[in-house]
């Protein structure tokens, strides 16, 4: 795979749950589940993360591991007139700064951080649900429409690190556009 641009990231969270917390009706709350913020995680070649609700799950197989610009969430918030919000409520598992994601739709592409190294194919918008008006705050769901992160599958396995990281792309992303809603088709050219 030729991935010609270099990007320099953050990883600033990673997030693995065994068990979904937003299900059912938002009013009853959401459920107590255990979630954790690692400082790594294991990637294993088209099944996810390991310890991740969606592990292994056929559903979930190209939707596996999912990836949000922290920029989208800040902007969500300023545009809601809200304090910063939490990056865990919404529950993607990689939560970075610097990444332009709607771009990767439809691409194979890569995250480096430390001596790893997952390859990914980017697959679709990760879709927000009706829980962010609860969770976040009134409006969020709507807000988060085109810029709720990006649903990809795990090509090869390996570790990511939080920190410093590095996107290898095969196009040319604006990472000053990582907070704009986008409903861009995928494969925009270099």
């Amino acid at each position: 795979m030729t991935l010609g641009f270099r990007y320099d990231v953050e990883i600033l969270h990673l997030l693995a749950s065994p068990s979904h917390a937003y299900f059912g009706r938002s009013r009853d709350g959401a459920a107590d589940v255990a979630t954790t913020d690692a400082d790594s995680v294991v990637v294993v070649e088209g099944k996810g993360i390991v310890g991740d609700r969606f592990f292994g799950k056929a559903a979930h197989m190209d939707a596996a591991v999912t990836l949000f610009a922290v920029e989208s969430l800040e902007a969500i918030a300023a545009g809601l007139g809200a304090a910063p919000f939490d990056p865990l409520l919404p529950r993607r598992n990689v939560v970075l700064r610097g990444a332009e994601l709607t771009p990767l739709i439809g691409q194979d592409f890569a995250l480096e951080s430390r001596n790893g190294r997952v390859d990914l194919h980017g697959g679709r918008h990760a879709h927000p649900c009706a829980w962010m008006d609860r969770v976040l705050a009134p409006g969020a769901h709507k807000a988060m429409r085109g810029r709720g992160g990006l649903r990809c599958r795990p090509l090869t396995g390996g570790t990511l690190h939080r920190g410093p990281a590095v996107l290898l792309s095969p196009v040319r992303l604006d990472p000053a556009s990582a907070h704009i809603a986008s409903v861009l088709r995928p494969g925009r050219l270099p």
